[in-house]
């Protein structure tokens, strides 16, 4: 890859994949996989665009607008827009090829693929979230369908910008169809999405206590989560219920460190849709601000670790501190929440103390459950169905529950471990994914060997 140019996030996502698959036996069994790699790593398609729009002076403003169209095998290309100013293809090419195998660990017919704009939502009215929004929509509007390629929201995209740029797609194509996930309950949203990916981060989580011994479960448990949007604030609601305490919050300003109480989160929502920091709630006795900070090194004792905002959050020397504060149990809320070497830290943690280890699960796995949920959308929109709650709730527990056991078994299939360790469940879901998507793009012709050819 030396003409090209350097795509840091996403060589970083390719390795972590590349690097589990080597270490396995997946290749010295199925050798010709490593074709099915060398292909799948490159995107099927990769539009770019200008986004050109007004704001409330009147004068013209203009970004770049992005969708990559990653792997289409299993189905539509499925994954968010998210509208940050660090938004770049390197971003947005990793952020799509884990959501291939992402897609595949669901069980679910759905592709991989990522878009967004460097647009920046912080500081800007209503009204020109929504002249982005239609201007952006305007030029996706071309490359997407509901059978072809289906975006969600992301980071900076929710409910009222998926309305903004559905509005804009039905306008400009004449068609009501499924086209955009993450919509309104009136106008085709499905019942527990807001939820879904935090509610699908527990319920892995649940398993992995439950396959470890854990009887209790969560009650009684230090929990330590990263962010404060939707993954971060229905993951700490879920945690309460279940029974455990939640001792942090954070955003990209700094980390709330304190027993999170429902309410906490609740006026923190409030903050978070009226695009506020977490340096402007109003602190009580259970809770400090500390400016620029992580919540990793600070919270104390913990048990379980959620980081659930962004990318490379937890870091080598963090990963150790975890372990040193005694955490047992760390899965991403987040997409590639760790460094290569955090993970390598916790790897070596689940070898050598066995079942006194931290476990660690990727967030192709863990945080499944929000496209899993945005799949379920796509499915009652095609039958102009609305299930209820309960039942999407349900579906959600069943497809959390077969992810984390499509790891566990896979690991134990092509990992090879000493008596006592945990399964590697980076690696398992990595091959999974992996073997899911490579059987069908064979099938479909997408790769093939010399003797078929």
């Amino acid at each position: 890859m030396s003409n090209l140019p350097s795509e840091p996030e996403f060589e970083q996502a390719y390795q972590e994949l590349a690097l589990t698959l080597e270490n396995s036996t997946l290749f010295k069994k199925n050798p010709e996989y490593r074709i099915a790699l060398k292909v799948v790593s490159i995107p099927e398609r990769v539009i770019q665009f200008r986004v050109v729009w007004e704001d409330d002076n009147g004068d013209l403003q203009v970004n770049r607008g992005y969708r990559v169209q990653f792997n289409s095998a299993l189905g539509p290309y499925k994954g968010g827009l998210r509208l940050h100013p660090s938004v770049n293809l390197s971003i947005l090419k990793f952020l799509g090829f884990e959501q291939i195998f992402k897609n595949a660990i669901t069980g679910l017919n759905m592709g991989g693929g990522k878009g967004g704009s460097d647009f920046d939502p912080k500081g800007k009215s209503d009204n020109e979230i929504r002249r982005f929004c239609v201007a952006f929509m305007r030029e996706l509007a071309r490359y997407i369908g509901a059978d072809t390629d289906v975006p969600a929201g992301d980071i900076g995209v929710g409910g009222r910008e998926i309305g903004y740029m559905f509005g804009a797609y039905r306008r400009e194509r004449n068609k009501f169809t499924g086209v955009l996930t993450g919509k309104g309950l009136h106008w085709g949203g499905s019942l527990i999405r807001p939820e879904a990916t935090g509610y699908g981060l527990v319920y892995y989580v649940g398993h992995m206590l439950e396959y470890a011994g854990v009887k209790e479960g969560w009650a009684g448990k230090r929990v330590a989560i990263s962010g404060s949007g939707n993954v971060a604030q229905y993951a700490a609601l879920k945690c309460i219920e279940l029974g455990a305490t939640v001792v942090s919050l954070s955003d990209s300003k700094g980390a709330l460190i304190g027993e999170v109480t429902p309410e906490d989160i609740e006026a923190i929502a409030e903050l978070k849709v009226n695009r506020k920091a977490l340096s402007a709630y109003p602190l009580k006795d259970n809770l400090k601000y500390i400016e620029g900070a992580r919540p990793w090194t600070h919270v104390g004792k913990v048990d379980i670790a959620l980081p659930s905002a962004t990318q490379n959050e937890v870091n080598k020397e963090e990963a150790e501190t975890l372990i040193a504060n005694g955490c047992k149990f760390i899965a991403e809320g987040s997409n590639m929440g760790c460094t290569l070497e955090a993970i390598e830290v916790f790897e070596k943690s689940r070898q050598e103390k066995k079942g006194d280890a931290i476990w660690y699960a990727p967030g192709k796995a863990a945080n499944c459950g929000g496209v899993a949920v945005s799949g379920l959308e796509m499915s009652q929109n095609s039958q102009r169905l609305a299930w209820t709650r309960e039942e999407v709730d349900e579906k959600l527990k069943g497809i959390m529950k077969n992810a984390f056991y499509q790891g566990l078994n896979t690991a134990k299939e092509y990992v090879e471990a000493s008596e006592g360790e945990f399964p590697s469940l980076v690696a398992g879901s990595n091959i999974a994914g992996f073997v899911k998507v490579a059987m069908a793009m064979k099938e479909t012709g997408d790769w093939w060997t010399k003797t078929e050819a």
